[in-house]
């Protein structure tokens, strides 16, 4: 096979992944991340799923993505062995700091040394600083929606399943759709959101729901609200069962109120900085 293939780990596919990905024909990339093997107590909570990853790789016009295992075998074999996923491209686009084989003593260097075509693409930077993945993780773990999602080039997104509620909402006034995360939990702040869903605009909060006492969630869950009557969002993400929910905006920090009226007035407070 000859072509242009882009070589990296892309999770999030960010805008300094896309400059790699830009006019390659083919990506190699890793279903896990390598320090699930070489240091699991240091891995990282991924932006995405792999499939998830998968998908906007092609959409950056890829045709083919090659996912290799992240094996200790893998890990223990020589940059030289690594060269024969390598091998059928003319040419190699990559990251200054992509490193590959045994003690990551593979580089671009390695290649040109063995005649390889390598581009090394300059980083893509935001506010100044270089995009990625890490930093993206930060500035989640912060709730800063707005620059995560302007260093990723798109709504940072997860994926959700229908669980049962308790109601409590609808009889509030403000009836929920509620989902549990199923891709790895996102490093979100505990706290109330501005959502995209289907393409419709709601407010979510992610959490525990701490106000309802010994009816709290268990475990953090999404709690979504539309605005007015609107069944036919309700009704699709039944049909589905399973969504796409987009974060845009962080409105407020969870937290416990003392009687369900406060909880109410608070609410009304949310929805309208997000509907009005």
């Amino acid at each position: 096979m000859s072509g242009v293939v882009a070589a990296g780990f892309f999770d999030g596919v960010h805008l300094g992944h896309r400059k790699i990905l830009e006019g390659a024909d083919a990506a190699l990339t890793f279903k896990n991340h390598p320090s699930s093997i070489l240091r699991p107590d240091a891995e990282p909570t991924l932006l995405m799923t792999f499939a998830e990853k998968e998908e906007v790789i092609r959409s950056c016009g890829v045709k083919k993505v090659i996912a290799l295992d992240f094996t200790r075998e893998l890990a223990s074999e020589p940059p030289e062995k690594f060269i024969e996923f390598l091998s059928s491209f003319s040419k190699i686009r990559c990251g200054a700091d992509w490193r590959f084989g045994k003690g990551a003593k593979g580089n671009a260097e390695f290649l040109r040394a063995r005649g390889f075509e390598v581009e090394v693409v300059e980083y893509a930077e935001f506010q100044g600083e270089r995009i990625s993945s890490t930093r993206i993780r930060s500035v989640l773990k912060k709730g800063d929606l707005e620059s995560a999602n302007a260093m990723l080039g798109r709504n940072w997104s997860v994926l959700g399943e229908i669980v049962t509620g308790k109601g409590v909402g609808r009889v509030l006034g403000y009836p929920t759709v509620n989902l549990k995360i199923l891709n790895t939990p996102p490093e979100l702040p505990a706290g109330v959101f501005e959502v995209s869903v289907f393409g419709v605009k709601a407010i979510a909060n992610w959490g525990y729901a701490p106000t309802m006492g010994e009816d709290a969630w268990k475990e953090k869950t999404l709690e979504i609200h539309f605005k007015g009557d609107t069944p036919r969002a309700f009704d699709d993400i039944a049909k589905s069962n399973q969504e796409k929910i987009e974060f845009t905006r962080f409105i407020r920090q969870e937290r416990k109120f003392a009687t369900l009226e406060d909880l109410k007035r608070q609410i009304k407070e949310d929805c309208e900085k997000v509907f009005n």
